[in-house]
C-alpha cells in the first residue's frame, strides 16, 4: 500500500539532523527541466507562474543556484523540507528514525520537478506546480512531460493500492491506464448547516494527519484506515464506495 501526496509551495531548508537520505529517481528529468528553467528572465518566471515580483525572484534564484550532485549541505529530506497543511498534519519532525524508514517504502509525493519523491529523498529548493504550461521537449505542459513515467516509478515500486490523498492537479499526472495498483480515493467532508463539504484547508490538514496515521500504526493494508478517527473524522460506510472512502467530521 502506498499513500500519494501533493508537495507543498512552503518549505523549510534549514539545518536537520538526520543523517540517511535517498536520491529522487527523475534527476535526469529534474536537470531538463531546471535547464530550460534557467534559460528565463525573472518576469518570464514571474508571467509562467503567475508570482509577486519577491516570489518571482526567489524562485529565479532558485533555478539558478540549483546544481547537481545533492547532499546534505545543498538539499533535505522532503518531507523534512516541505510545510504547509498536508505536512502539518503528518509532523514529520515528530517522527522516530522507525517511523522514517517505514514511510520511506509507504508514501510518494508527487512533483512538478522531482516526478515521483520518495520521503527521504533529497531535493532542493523550488517551485514548478503540476499544472504549469511551461513547453519542454515533449510538449506544452508538464502532464505531456511527464507521460506516463510518474506511473512507471510507481509501478516500479510493485505496490498493489494506492491510497489517493493528493490533489487533483497532481493527481492528473498519473496514468492510471498503465498503472498496476488500485486506486482508492480519500474524501475528507465538513459538517456545514445541514450538508456535509470538502472544505480545502481542513481536507489538506486531514490528508497529512492519515499519512501520519500510516506511518504511526504501520498500516501496510486499506482496513484499518477504516478506525481513523484523528481530529473528529470518522469513516462512513454508507456514503464510501469500493474505489472512495468518505470522512466525515460534524
Amino acid at each position: 500500500m502506498l499513500a500519494i501526496i501533493s508537495p507543498s509551495k512552503t518549505q523549510d531548508f534549514s539545518q536537520c539532523d538526520i543523517d540517511f537520505y535517498s536520491q529522487t529517481r527523475h534527476l535526469e528529468n529534474s536537470s531538463e527541466l531546471v535547464s530550460i528553467l534557467k534559460k528565463k528572465s525573472q518576469s518570464q518566471i514571474s508571467k509562467l507562474m503567475a508570482l509577486s515580483e519577491k516570489l518571482s525572484k526567489l524562485n529565479f534564484d532558485r533555478f539558478q543556484k540549483f546544481k547537481l550532485p545533492f547532499n546534505r549541505d545543498n538539499a533535505k529530506q522532503a518531507i523534512l523540507a516541505f510545510k504547509g497543511d498536508v505536512y502539518n498534519g503528518i509532523d514529520a519532525p515528530a517522527l522516530s528514525t522507525d517511523d522514517l524508514k517505514f514511510a520511506q517504502d509507504s508514501v510518494r509525493m508527487l512533483s512538478g520537478l522531482y516526478g515521483v519523491i520518495r520521503p527521504l529523498d533529497l531535493i532542493q529548493p523550488y517551485r514548478l506546480e503540476m499544472g504549469t504550461k511551461l513547453s519542454n521537449s515533449k510538449g506544452k505542459d508538464l502532464y505531456e512531460y511527464w507521460g506516463t513515467e510518474i506511473s512507471d516509478v510507481l509501478n516500479e515500486d510493485e505496490s498493489e493500492l494506492i491510497v489517493n490523498l493528493s490533489s487533483n492537479e497532481y493527481f492528473k499526472a498519473v496514468d492510471k491506464k498503465i498503472l498496476n495498483a488500485k486506486v482508492l480515493d480519500i474524501v475528507f467532508k465538513e459538517k456545514k448547516g445541514e450538508v456535509y463539504k470538502v472544505i480545502g484547508i481542513y481536507a489538506k490538514r486531514a490528508r497529512g494527519l492519515m499519512v501520519n496515521y500510516i506511518i504511526r500504526n504501520r498500516l501496510k493494508s486499506p482496513e484499518g484506515l477504516k478506525d481513523f478517527v484523528d481530529e473528529g473524522y470518522r469513516f462512513d460506510k454508507e456514503l464510501s464506495s469500493e474505489s472512495s472512502w468518505v470522512y466525515l467530521r460534524d
